[in-house]
């Protein structure tokens, strides 16, 4: 397998890539809360791991690709009554949402959508087992993560114990033994809730993912290779899967912790109080999905990215540019009686080498856009082989297909064959009524 370069945020350093399992890739990423509309901030981990599970694949890794919907939470409570609707009519209208947006900017569909709800006994097992060794508390009826019982708390932030709890606000939670202490299951007298040792609650927000994990990764004792997510999820919410893992498990839930940097609007945080917020589903409406997927790209993923006018034209030129290359390369060799589905890319160095390098795809799309011109140029040469015209095409193929950007092309009937030829011949002939005539034709059956 070919050597990839991941920064690891567990340490802060680039790192070889090597599997728990030989030719096997685990990636769990962090999903939505599915509470309100998704906005642009959520497709970005979408496309980020997208792209990193895609480069995977294309190296022949197997990939087990996880991502959640959490569907318990006071938000989704606050919400569905403010609406009038159960809880479960609200989550279960998001994450429809949720996925029309995912495919809309062609990511593909997690292998597992795990929810908490649908884990429930296991997070009380979980929450169980961890009272049982002392790891946790219970304390009027919430359960609590005993933090002083992990002293390597703060391994994936750089924070230690003593400086949080010395530069931590007053706590008002008498139930808490330590202000740094975190609910693993909540007394609620409101909204859904179910039965447990402790009493009727739900699970805090910091167990539900430890807890997917270790189920469906039970073969590998709660280990993965990849858990992903959003650079606002380091700290608490990863470091409190951590600890929470070195409880149950002895380790540190993934080997490699990969975050993506936020999305700004204008160079402004993106924040419902600012009233900034856009919604993926208006900016795939208003400039498509895949313009907004190469925008997202166009950016290393560990940066912040500034969502505005200039950077999404910019990323709806260089998608034209794109689509226009690819379909006519795909139409030509068509022409040529070429099956597309046969051809295979070499795989390139140069791009590979820039995407197995921490996934930099900015230099990749330069790489890119490179061979656009070349390819360019053989549409234009008269003597082109049809050996080039096919080594170019796979090649932008499987760049696309890494990247995850979708391009339709027309599949050539044996009609859209003949009408091509005879408006060739009409234009060397230089019969400019007919050739316009059949041009117009061909430009609606998109193959022009």
């Amino acid at each position: 397998m070919k050597e990839v370069k991941i920064y690891n945020s567990y340490g802060n350093k680039l790192e070889t890539f090597k599997p728990i399992k030989e030719n096997e890739v685990s990636m769990y990423v962090c999903g939505p809360t599915v509470y309100d509309e998704p906005h642009i901030g959520n497709m970005r981990p979408v496309i980020v791991f997208d792209v990193w599970r895609r480069l995977f694949l294309a190296l022949g890794y197997k990939v087990t690709y996880v991502s959640n919907y959490t569907d318990v939470d006071d938000k989704i409570i606050k919400r569905a009554k403010s609406l009038g609707i159960s809880e479960k009519q609200l989550t279960q209208d998001v994450i429809k949402a949720f996925r029309k947006d995912v495919d809309d900017v062609n990511s593909l569909q997690p292998d597992f959508t795990p929810t908490p709800t649908s884990y429930m006994s296991q997070i009380i097992s979980y929450v169980k087992d961890l009272v049982d060794s002392g790891h946790a508390y219970i304390s009027n009826e919430d359960v609590y993560f005993r933090v002083s019982s992990v002293p390597c708390y703060g391994e994936l932030s750089g924070n230690t114990i003593e400086t949080l709890i010395s530069g931590a606000r007053i706590d008002i939670n008498s139930n808490k033994e330590s202000p740094l202490d975190f609910a693993l299951w909540k007394k609620t007298d409101e909204g859904i809730k179910w039965n447990s040792p402790f009493g009727e609650g739900r699970p805090g927000w910091h167990t539900e993912c430890c807890v997917m994990i270790n189920s469906i990764f039970s073969s590998q004792h709660g280990l993965i290779d990849i858990h992903g997510g959003g650079f606002d999820l380091k700290f608490p919410h990863h470091e409190n899967e951590i600890a929470q893992s070195r409880a149950h498990n002895g380790n540190r839930l993934a080997n490699f912790w990969i975050h993506n940097g936020f999305i700004n609007i204008d160079n402004q945080k993106m924040s419902k109080s600012l009233g900034n917020v856009l919604s993926a589903k208006e900016v795939i409406a208003k400039w498509g999905g895949m313009p907004f997927r190469l925008m997202v790209l166009n950016t290393h993923y560990r940066s912040p990215l500034s969502f505005t006018t200039e950077t999404i034209e910019e990323a709806t030129r260089s998608y034209t540019k794109i689509a226009s290359t690819y379909k006519n390369l795909a139409v030509k060799l068509q022409l040529l009686d070429v099956d597309l589905k046969s051809l295979k890319g070499e795989g390139e160095e140069a791009f590979l080498n820039e995407m197995c390098n921490d996934l930099n795809t900015p230099n990749a799309l330069t790489i890119v856009y490179g061979e656009l011109k070349a390819d360019n140029m053989l549409l234009r040469n008269k003597n082109v082989s049809i050996e080039e015209l096919k080594k170019a095409f796979a090649k932008l193929q499987d760049y696309l297909f890494i990247l995850g950007i979708k391009v339709d092309y027309p599949l050539l009937s044996l009609d859209d064959k003949k009408i091509y030829k005879e408006y060739m011949l009409a234009k060397e002939a230089k019969d400019f009524t007919k050739s316009d005539e059949l041009r117009n034709e061909l430009i609606k059956r998109n193959i022009f």
